[in-house]
C-alpha cells in the first residue's frame, strides 16, 4: 500500500496543486512539484539481446526515464532555431525515434501507457503546466493538455492548469486524451491504489465533506463531514492500508477514519508525527526529530519503538528495509523485523538507488573513490548484499530491467539488470 502525503491544511489556505513528496529513506518527506512518477505502477518488457552496458549521449541540462526496456532522454535540441528540447528514445544503444517537445524546461515527468508515451513539463510559453504524448512507437504527436497528468495504478488523472479558474481532477483516456469524468478539486488531494481495477481518488477540503471518488469512472463512493461540530487547527492527511489517516495537534495526534465509510476507527496521541508511512502490514508513524513508532493499523496500538531508523523502503517477507537519520555519522540502511522492530541486519554505508518503476530491484551502492561505486542487490533475508560490480557514474535509477547513472560529462551510462 503506498503512503500519500496530501499536505497540511489551514483554514486561510487556497488550493494548490497536488504534491507528492517522495520518500528519501531514513529522511522526513520533502515536497515536490507534483504527484507523479511514483504513482506509476507498469509492467516492463522483457529486454531484447544486446550489450550488457552502453553509453547514450546527454549533456548539460538533460535528464534520463526508464519505461520498461526503453530510455527517454530529455535534452536541448542543438539543430532547433532559438534554442528548445527533443525527446529521444533508445531501445539499447539505437535510437528509436526522436520527437521535439515545446518549452525550455526540462520534463518532470516521462513514461509509457497503453501505447502513449506521456511527457509532463512546463508549456512552450512558460506559464503553466502542460502534458505532451507520443505513439510510442513511433514517436508521432498523439495528443497535449494543459495540466498536469498522472497515473494512479493503471488510471490515467489530469490535474487541472494552475490558470484555470475552477480546480478539477479529470479521468483521462491514454489514447486520445478524451475526459472520461471530471470532480472540482479543493483542498488536499489523495489516492489509494493498493488494489488493481479499485483504484481511489480522496478530495479533503479545508472545511466541508471529504469525498472518496472512484478513479475509474469519477463516482462518489463515500461523503462525510469529518468535524461538523469544530473546525480543526492546521492537520495534514495522509493514507495508508485503506486508512485516511489525519495527523493534527503539530503532529501530536493521528486519527485514522475508514476509507470505504469515512468513520473514525481510532485515535492516538505521539510526539511530533512528521508522516506516516505503510511498514508493511504495519503503520510507523515517523518522528520529526527522527525515529519511528509501528502502529496496528486496526486499532493504533503501539506494536514497537525504534530511535535510530525511520521510514520504510520495501517489506518482504516479515523484513523491513529502513534508513539512518540524517543526524548518523554512519547512515546507511538496515533490516528490521516487522513484528518486533529487532536488527535483522545494519548495511552501513549503502546508499539505496531510486526505483523509477514498481517492481525493480532493491539496488544500493557505496563509494568506493575515483568517482566509482560499488553495486550491489539487497535482499531482507540478513545476508550480506550480492555484488553486482562497479560503477562509473552518480545520480543512479533502477527501472524492472534497465539501471541508468550520469557520467561526469552529462552522457548517461546504461547496464542491463541480470
Amino acid at each position: 500500500m503506498t503512503v500519500i502525503d496530501l499536505g497540511e491544511m489551514r483554514d486561510d489556505a487556497s488550493p494548490g496543486p497536488a504534491l507528492r513528496p517522495p520518500r528519501a529513506v531514513g529522511r522526513p518527506f520533502r515536497s515536490l512539484v507534483v504527484l507523479l512518477v511514483t504513482l506509476l505502477t507498469l509492467t516492463a518488457a522483457a529486454p531484447p539481446r544486446g550489450p550488457v552496458q552502453w553509453t547514450l549521449p546527454g549533456g548539460l541540462g538533460s535528464a534520463v526515464f526508464v519505461s520498461g526496456d526503453v530510455v527517454y532522454v530529455v535534452r536541448p535540441d542543438r539543430g532547433a532555431a532559438g534554442g528548445g528540447r527533443e525527446l529521444v528514445a533508445y531501445r539499447g544503444d539505437r535510437e528509436r525515434w526522436r520527437s521535439p517537445l515545446p518549452g525550455a524546461g526540462t520534463a518532470v515527468s516521462v513514461w509509457e501507457q497503453d501505447g502513449r508515451v506521456m511527457v509532463v513539463g512546463r508549456s512552450g510559453d512558460d506559464t503553466d503546466w502542460e502534458t505532451v504524448t507520443y505513439d510510442a512507437a513511433t514517436g508521432a504527436d498523439a495528443w497535449r493538455r494543459r495540466g498536469i497528468a498522472f497515473a494512479v495504478g493503471r488510471v490515467l488523472l489530469m490535474q487541472s492548469a494552475a490558470s484555470d479558474t475552477s480546480p478539477s481532477i479529470t479521468g483521462v483516456d491514454p489514447a486520445g486524451g478524451r475526459t472520461l469524468w471530471t470532480v472540482p478539486m479543493t483542498g488536499a488531494l489523495g489516492f489509494d491504489f493498493g488494489r488493481p481495477g479499485a483504484e481511489r481518488v480522496v478530495l479533503s477540503p479545508a472545511t466541508g465533506q471529504t469525498v472518496v471518488v472512484d478513479a475509474r469512472t469519477g463516482a462518489r463512493l463515500v461523503a462525510r463531514d469529518l468535524h461538523p461540530v469544530r473546525r480543526p487547527g492546521p492537520r495534514r492527511f495522509q493514507i495508508a492500508r485503506g486508512l485516511l489517516l489525519e495527523i493534527r495537534d503539530a503532529g501530536g495526534v493521528i486519527e485514522a477514519y475508514d476509507l470505504n465509510t469515512l468513520r473514525r476507527r481510532w485515535t492516538v496521541e505521539q510526539k511530533l508525527v512528521g508522516y506516516v508511512d505503510s511498514c508493511g502490514a504495519l503503520l510507523c508513524a515517523v518522528r520529526q526529530a527522527g525515529g519511528m513508532t509501528a502502529l496496528d493499523p486496526a486499532t493504533g496500538a503501539v506494536r514497537w519503538t525504534v530511535d535510530r531508523w525511520a521510514g520504510a523502503a520495501a517489506a518482504r517477507g516479515g523484513r523491513l528495509l529502513v534508513g539512518a537519520l540524517d543526524t548518523d555519522a554512519d547512515g546507511g540502511l538496515a533490516v528490521l523485523g516487522q513484528d518486533d522492530g529487532h536488527l535483522v541486519a545494519d548495511l552501513g554505508g549503502w546508499t539505496l538507488v531510486p526505483q523509477h518503476e514498481s517492481g525493480a530491484p532493491l539496488l544500493a551502492t557505496r563509494p568506493l573513490g575515483g568517482g566509482r561505486q560499488l553495486l550491489a542487490e539487497l535482499n531482507l533475508s540478513g545476508d550480506p548484499p550480492r555484488d553486482r560490480g562497479v560503477l562509473t557514474g552518480t545520480d543512479c535509477t533502477t527501472g524492472v530491467t534497465l539501471l541508468v547513472c550520469r557520467r561526469p560529462g552529462g552522457d548517461f551510462v546504461v547496464r542491463r539488470l541480470p
